[in-house]
């Protein structure tokens, strides 16, 4: 039995004229984009107030002043696998994990943003942003495998270091998304479109074990090692996509929004085309947006949102573990080559969709309006399933729940200074 824990993840995100980058806890994307939204746990799109929101909702820019964003977030993840006695220990050809709890290493990661709002005219506004809207790192230097190379055979159990069985064992992905919205007013509806630009490195290690389950070894009959699985450094690739919003000020209290990003066609990770579903494939998902916010007082505004994220539908992250029964070296019959590691249907993190509630709250008291308090609730059942746990180790995005808080300060000089604080409490996923 495997047991993946995420623990007490914790932020501290800090803007100057406010706002805070994206870091991975809904799955891997964020609970929300900018300081003020991070307090509001992602919540509160029906309501811009900086320019960064246009990452949020493209139709935001119009509906604030011109105007530049910064910010920077330290995010604090704890990564965690625990495994228990296997029936086999691997006898009979079987590949174990021995027993036991690793810690993933390097628990501090600093992401900055920038957003920059030129208001064209009384209808219509120009955003530039740049901010980091996924992640994940992992990196175990413990842990030890068994592995009986042929099974009834006379050769000995071996006994290798590392999660499994190849040293040292992790992944690293890194997102940077760049975009240029244009957003302009009819009547009381804002619309908002624009092109995305997302760049992204990846790296993995301690993956070697995989080899005999990949397209190239099979389709070689076992002649050939995969050189593009594991242990090849920093990989990058480019990709595009495009995104849509629209804000609707139903009445003087009640704001309604609804947003769409594409799913980002990326490059091929070429170093890993043994390791992601067609070859070296990780596009990036498509997510849908919905919420309202409402003015309860003339200092209290509440919102809700709900996000909707597509891993399902990128191959390398949503394709179950299952799938390489069917690759011909998987000793279980199969003769579909595709479904072998780097294959156009290889198995993957076996990722659902997910979807995200956000409520958020900020409030600004009467007698004192140059600072606002916000608070936020976030919750979306984390998408791993039990039976994709083993790959999941390297990957283990299952925090559920964050609570956010946080505050906004207006400056004499114009500027303002936000903070913002998300604790997530620890949520464990076990499985074979």
């Amino acid at each position: 039995m495997i047991s993946m824990v995420k623990r007490n993840a914790l932020v501290i995100a800090v803007a100057g004229v406010i706002s805070g980058p994206a870091l991975a806890t809904n799955g891997y994307f964020t609970h929300g984009v900018g300081t003020h939204s991070k307090a509001m746990a992602g919540a509160g799109d029906a309501s811009p107030e900086m320019a960064i929101d246009s990452a949020n909702n493209a139709a935001s820019g119009v509906l604030v002043e011109s105007q530049l964003d910064i910010g920077l977030a330290v995010f604090s993840p704890a990564r965690e696998y625990s495994t228990t006695q296997s029936q086999l220990n691997g006898q009979m050809g079987a590949f174990s994990l021995e027993p036991g709890s690793v810690d993933s290493d390097n628990d501090y990661f600093y992401i900055p943003y920038a957003a920059k709002n030129w208001r064209l005219d009384e209808e219509s506004a120009l955003t530039l942003s740049f901010y980091g809207r996924g992640g994940m790192n992992t990196e175990y230097r413990g842990g030890q495998a068994t592995f009986d190379p042929d099974g009834p055979g006379p050769a000995p159990i071996l006994t290798l270091p590392g999660t499994y069985g190849a040293g040292s064992a992790g992944v690293n992905l890194n997102q940077a998304f760049l975009e240029l919205s244009y957003s302009f007013k009819v009547g009381d509806l804002a619309l908002g479109a624009g092109p995305v630009v997302v760049y992204q490195t990846f790296k993995a290690e301690g993956l070697t074990t995989f080899a005999p389950y990949t397209k190239t070894f099979a389709a070689s009959g076992g002649a050939a090692f995969p050189q593009n699985l594991s242990n090849n450094g920093n990989d990058d690739s480019l990709g595009y996509g495009f995104k849509l919003g629209a804000i609707w000020q139903a009445t003087d209290r009640l704001a309604l929004q609804v947003a769409y990003q594409s799913e980002v066609d990326m490059d091929e990770f070429g170093e890993y085309a043994d390791l992601f579903a067609e070859a070296g494939g990780f596009d990036i998902p498509a997510t849908a947006r919905v919420g309202l916010s409402f003015a309860a007082t003339p200092n209290l505004k509440l919102h809700f949102d709900v996000e909707q994220t597509y891993y399902n539908d990128v191959k390398s992250v949503g394709n179950p573990l299952t799938n390489v029964l069917d690759c011909p070296t998987a000793g279980r019959g199969g003769m579909n080559l595709e479904a072998c590691g780097g294959g156009s249907d290889g198995y993957g993190f076996g990722w659902e969709d997910m979807t995200v509630y956000q409520l958020g709250a900020a409030w600004t008291p009467a007698d004192r309006q140059g600072i606002t308090w916000r608070l936020g609730y976030n919750y979306g059942e984390q998408p791993i399933q039990p039976e994709n746990v083993l790959v999941n180790i390297v990957a283990p995005a299952v925090v559920e729940q964050h609570f956010t808080a946080g505050f906004s300060l207006d400056r004499d000089n114009g500027h303002q200074i936000s903070l913002a604080v998300m604790y997530a409490p620890e949520k464990t996923v076990s499985g074979p």
